[in-house]
């Protein structure tokens, strides 16, 4: 398999107050800073799709299964306990993989300094090709997850489109 030509990124923001204009969305525009540095620092051309979704299962399970499907989905918002929370429990049937150890490790770094960061529900996984990760809807956390997220995103999709780049400098 070869890298895809141009990158289809989609970012989806899930907040009813957003949603209907009550606030702007300040953590979809962070998000989509944090892909445009790490695109262009891997020299990979791509394309960004942001929406603004209510909390709904229904809105975010179509969001997610629309076709053609994007290369990368990052989502922000829905990963706590409220009752309105539904973003990993939409996301994680639809994971072909799931790849834990991302969102371990940033629990875990940022918990131990703030322990509200522990309660993050986030998950990271694959939906077919396409490469998900869920993050909380708080600007700072969308700060810290995405410092951390950047920092293997090349070798995550080389990983998923089975390129071998052992012995090569990444």
């Amino acid at each position: 398999m070869t890298l895809p030509e141009k990158f289809r990124i989609r970012v989806i923001t899930l907040s009813d107050r957003a949603y209907r204009g009550t606030y702007a969305d300040l953590s979809g525009p962070v998000v989509i800073k944090y892909v445009k540095y790490a695109m262009s620092a891997a020299g990979w051309e791509y394309v960004i799709r942001h929406d603004i979704l209510p909390d709904d299962e229904d809105a975010l399970r179509a969001a997610l299964t629309e076709s053609p499907s994007p290369d990368l989905i990052i989502t922000t918002g829905g990963t706590g306990i409220g009752p309105r929370d539904i973003t990993p429990d939409v996301v994680r049937p639809l994971l072909t993989k799931e790849i834990p150890g991302i969102m371990e490790q940033i629990r875990v770094k940022y918990g131990t300094k703030n322990p509200k960061a522990l309660l993050s529900r986030g998950i990271a996984g694959t939906i077919g090709n396409t490469l998900i990760y869920t993050l909380p809807g708080s600007v700072k956390a969308v700060h810290e997850y995405m410092a951390e997220i950047v920092r293997t995103l090349e070798h995550t999709f080389y990983m998923l489109y089975g390129i071998d780049t052992h012995g090569k400098r990444q």
